[in-house]
């Protein structure tokens, strides 16, 4: 079983609903207007469909639609990679909100989903046949994908194939339209490029050369300040009361004295130690103003040097509108547009990518073309014999391939459905039957025949049946029955004979302005068929001929 509940809250004309769904074959029956089509909506709606407010029941502040599903095998792994795994033995809760304004929520077992995420869960959950399947059987992409799906053909890599050639054409076709553009362009980068390398920028130079700059301008200053701390650390100075020993003497008189007085106070031996190490330190940086002077002159020639360069690194910068600093960003930038638009001016490069990109589409279409060969006569005689049974005896399904003059991103050849209704007529594609009730069949019969391609375990029908009466509709419902043996299948209709097979049986109907669903009791379900069979439910007559087919399903005591 896939789908076990559907709960709604102010929904179009349903103001609360809470239905259980049962495995097999279950049919949803009711008078036109009373809203069958309701509960195909609200799981469309909970499986990402287009929400509007209109879906909002007149008056509520919003609509609020809850699925309870089992959890397929093969969703296991999405739930598990997208965060959302469902504990073992637990049922998949999807539930959306849509507001008076038509703003929608969406939660996938009580963690805020998006509806991109409920679409990608739909069709792993729900195969839904619409009451105009008949249309998409015109439409090529649609009739590429039908075929495509019942021989497991996978059109990925053709696809790909094609979006690469494509693209190939499209850049060589730019290139071949703007060849003097991209000359000029090609020009100006060149010559903005030669610019450049007369600085030759390297990264972070220009701080580096600021830095030096800085330093021999200032140099004078810095001669100056090295040579009199040394004369204060290492020289001597004349006052009116003789001659001022230097701060390395001071120093070494500090500590002398107060060696000679330690043995008398020990507090002394720490005050030594410390006058001791300042001393060292005194020593080592009057050395190392010694090593610098020694190899510091001015040196005019460099600040020269230096001048030149940050003034054309100036210069250019005011060019080109750039900071300075960001010269070398900019000159990387113009080679690697350079290279580019040398890329795009190698016109034999891009033939040769345009020669490529065909060989691997080909290749692939050719695949294909190999494969939908040997799907098309399965797929056109699995229909044919689904025809026969559904009014259509003799008629005849054939999947028509036509090679295209020009390839196409779904292949080589052109796909078409064909159809003969009955004996001795010739196939004429689908979009020309002029029968409204024979497209309604052939379109059933492609569903029953496909219905098993999808992993969805809930197939829902929604009035595909229309055009079918008599023993055809019987057929019908006995199709739909086969398949509720493998699958859940719930039917939208309006034929008691489709009805009267169904393992479960739901009626919709209206009271007033509301609309409610309801699984209908044996004796209930006899009343409905009554119903749907155009009699007066109070007649006997009526009655009788609805036990009577309801007890071609079931035993005639269960309906007695």
């Amino acid at each position: 079983m896939a789908l076990k509940r559907l709960t709604l809250r102010d929904f179009v004309i349903v103001s609360a609903l809470e239905l259980d769904f049962a495995n097999g074959f279950s049919v949803l029956t009711g008078e036109t207007g009373a809203g069958k089509s309701i509960l195909i909506d609200a799981l469309q709606l909970v499986l990402g469909a287009r929400a509007e407010a209109s879906v909002v029941r007149e008056g509520a502040e919003r609509a609020d639609i809850s699925a309870e599903f089992d959890v397929p095998k093969h969703l296991q792994v999405w739930l598990s990679e997208a965060g959302l795994e469902v504990p073992q033995n637990e049922p998949l809760l999807l539930r959306r909100t849509i507001d008076s304004q038509g703003k929608s929520r969406a939660w996938i077992n009580g963690i805020p989903a998006t509806a991109t995420q409920l679409r990608e869960l739909a069709d792993g959950l729900l195969d839904i046949h619409g009451q105009h399947a008949w249309q998409s059987l015109t439409r090529p992409d649609s009739v590429a994908a039908l075929l495509d799906a019942y021989g497991q053909i996978s059109t990925k890599t053709l696809k790909a194939a094609w979006q690469e050639w494509r693209r190939a054409l499209e850049v060589r076709q730019k290139s071949l339209a703007a060849q003097a553009n991209l000359q000029q362009e090609r020009e100006r980068l060149q010559w903005q490029l030669s610019e450049l390398d007369k600085l030759k920028p390297q990264p972070h130079e220009w701080e580096d050369l600021n830095a030096q700059h800085t330093r021999l301008s200032h140099l004078n200053t810095l001669l100056e300040a090295a040579q009199s701390s040394l004369h204060w650390l290492e020289g001597h100075e004349q006052s009116s009361e003789g001659p001022v020993a230097s701060a390395l003497e001071s120093l070494s008189q500090a500590q002398r004295h107060l060696s000679e007085q330690s043995h008398l106070e020990p507090a002394f031996s720490t005050l030594i130690e410390v006058l001791n190490q300042s001393l060292v330190l005194a020593q080592d940086a009057a050395h190392s103003l010694h090593a610098w002077l020694r190899h510091t002159d001015l040196d005019p020639e460099r600040l020269a040097e230096l001048d030149a360069r940050m003034g054309l690194w100036m210069g250019l910068a005011r060019r080109f509108r750039s900071p300075p600093e960001e010269l070398p960003q900019l000159q990387a930038q113009w080679q690697a547009e350079l290279s580019e638009l040398d890329s795009a001016t190698d016109l034999e490069a891009l033939d040769l990518a345009v020669t490529q990109a065909e060989k691997s589409y080909r290749q692939a279409a050719q695949s294909t073309s190999q494969a939908r060969q040997q799907t098309g006569p399965k797929l056109s005689e699995a229909i044919s014999e689904a025809m026969q049974t559904l009014g259509m005896a003799g008629g005849r399904f054939e999947v028509a391939l036509t090679p295209l003059a020009e390839p196409s991103a779904n292949g080589l050849e052109g796909i078409e459905f064909l159809v003969a209704g009955h004996p001795g007529a010739t196939p004429k594609p689908v979009a020309k039957v002029a029968s409204g009730g024979e497209l309604s069949r052939l379109a059933l019969a492609i569903a029953v025949t496909t219905s098993q391609l999808g992993q969805a375990p809930t197939l829902i029908f929604d009035e595909v049946d229309a055009g079918v009466g008599g023993a055809v509709a019987h057929t019908v419902g006995r199709l739909m029955q086969r398949l509720g043996q493998d699958r859940q299948v719930l039917a939208v209709t309006h034929l008691a004979q489709v009805a009267a097979c169904a393992d479960q049986h739901l009626q919709v109907s209206k009271s007033g302005a509301l609309s409610s669903v309801n699984a209908l009791a044996p004796s209930d379900r006899v009343v409905e068929i009554a119903r749907m069979l155009g009699g007066d439910v109070h007649s006997t007559a009526s009655m009788a001929h609805a036990r009577e087919m309801l007890s071609e399903m079931l035993s005639q005591e269960k309906w007695s």
